[in-house]
């Protein structure tokens, strides 16, 4: 008579591996699976390569079978119920991508799979403990000013030493710009705070403004470079300590200042403006108050440049429905109070704001590699990270990389760079064409 307990196991272990068979079947990855018994299965016909996906136990197979939610994955990554090994989460969800890998079941086929999941249905895991998320409303539609301070400290002051192991030495934190696609992240920063600078024109004299200038990389290389006077404004009391030492330090004292401010509370006049990777921060009911602001800080013959993260344009009644769980997940864990526009809404409220459009640049590819490379860079220094964060934040972060990466390069994810002028009654304070940009 054989017992109960190992007979129910040993039915759910035949069932995960037929899963994977059926799964290798329809994907054909260079991966394999291993099983809490650590037997392996391949995902593909021919397996050589070294990633494996594991999953701790039978409750986890469980547990995402009811609650199939990108959050309930995450939670399981998190809490070492799902984990990996032999590579970066990109690489596995590479694969994915590659010829739209996918799997639709339908019928007889469907009826057939529920059928050898039927051992999971009822399988248990111990609950993934969740204390990594905001705490507060992560949508950020009902925000005051004083919750971006909590929106930007949750997100950017973890540690400064944690960024250190995967961002650029310039610590800086947006997009890089590849003009070669062979260059690192280091250089590619580099190319980027040129980049922004020549775009805005500046030259020595100009008031400089970044508004979210995160560790300081622009506003140094602008006054370093350029000879601009300088001035940027954050909301994290990380980046403000570290900017603030880097001025130092670079004997910057005379040319750049920081402060501790919402762009909201700025007054005063600035021939140039800079706003990197700060849009998604202000929330959508609030970009006709930000582009008036914008509007009223710029100089009469000033020039404006916004470098955003953007959606796909919606579909019309997309204001009716709930976040996306990909876009629920990041909001919880990593950026609480974080709205995504599209960049034809964008140019809309630039020009009702009365900018005149100059340039738009799409950046998307750029930034699907600078999430590669840091994601890689994070993940080869998880021993390093684990002496500033805990280890469910390190995991958090390895997935938010790997993700937004991969999102990019599907082109769910886009990025632009959009210049704007004053207004449209004087000549915008820019050559005829582009050749400057490229010298």
């Amino acid at each position: 008579m054989g017992n109960g307990k190992s007979d129910k196991a040993a039915r759910q272990l035949e069932a995960a591996r037929a899963l994977a068979r059926e799964l290798g079947d329809k994907l054909d990855l260079n991966a394999s699976l291993r099983l809490w018994d650590g037997s392996l299965t391949p995902l593909g016909k021919n397996v050589t390569g070294p990633f494996v996906l594991s999953i701790a136990d039978a409750g986890v197979i469980g547990s995402l079978l009811r609650w199939p939610t990108l959050d309930n994955f995450i939670r399981h990554y998190v809490d070492k119920g799902i984990d990996f090994s032999g590579g970066t989460l990109i690489d596995l969800g590479s694969q994915l991508n590659q010829g739209g890998r996918s799997v639709k079941l339908k019928g007889r086929d469907a009826l057939k799979l529920i059928g050898k999941l039927s051992p999971f249905l009822l399988a248990r895991s111990v609950d993934a403990y969740d204390d990594q998320g905001f705490a507060g409303e992560i949508t950020g539609r009902k925000r005051k000013v004083a919750d971006n301070k909590d929106f930007i400290q949750f997100h950017y002051d973890l540690s400064n030493d944690f960024y250190a192991l995967f961002l650029d030495p310039e610590m800086v934190y947006s997009c890089a710009y590849y003009t070669d696609w062979n260059n690192d992240v280091a250089q590619a920063q580099r190319d980027k705070l040129e980049m922004i600078c020549r775009k805005l024109r500046l030259k020595p004299g100009d008031r400089f403004l970044d508004i979210g200038c995160g560790w300081g990389g622009l506003i140094c290389h602008a006054a370093k470079t350029y000879g601009v006077t300088a001035h940027g404004i954050t909301l994290s009391e990380e980046q403000l300590a570290f900017a603030k030492e880097k001025i130092k330090r670079l004997g910057l004292e005379d040319k750049v200042t920081v402060e501790f401010k919402d762009y909201s509370m700025m007054s005063g006049q600035f021939d140039k403006i800079a706003s990197i990777g700060m849009y998604e921060h202000i929330g959508l009911k609030n970009i006709p108050g930000y582009m008036a602001k914008m509007q009223s800080l710029l100089a009469q013959d000033g020039l404006f440049l916004n470098h955003a993260i953007a959606r796909r344009a919606p579909k019309q009644g997309w204001f009716k429905k709930g976040m996306r769980p990909e876009q629920k997940a990041i909001a919880k864990y990593i950026f609480p109070g974080g709205e995504l526009d599209d960049i034809g809404h964008s140019i809309f409220a630039m020009e009702r704001a009365g900018f005149e459009i100059q340039d738009v640049e799409a950046w998307r590819l750029h930034y699907a590699r600078t999430c590669k490379l840091w994601c890689e860079r994070l993940t080869a220094n998880r021993e390093a990270a684990l002496k500033y964060v805990s280890e469910e934040k390190y995991r958090i972060w390895v997935a938010y990389l790997a993700g937004v990466s991969l999102a990019f390069s599907r082109g769910t994810l886009r990025i632009f760079q959009t210049l704007v002028s004053k207004n449209a009654k004087r000549p915008p304070a820019i050559p005829p064409t582009r050749a400057d940009l490229y010298r």
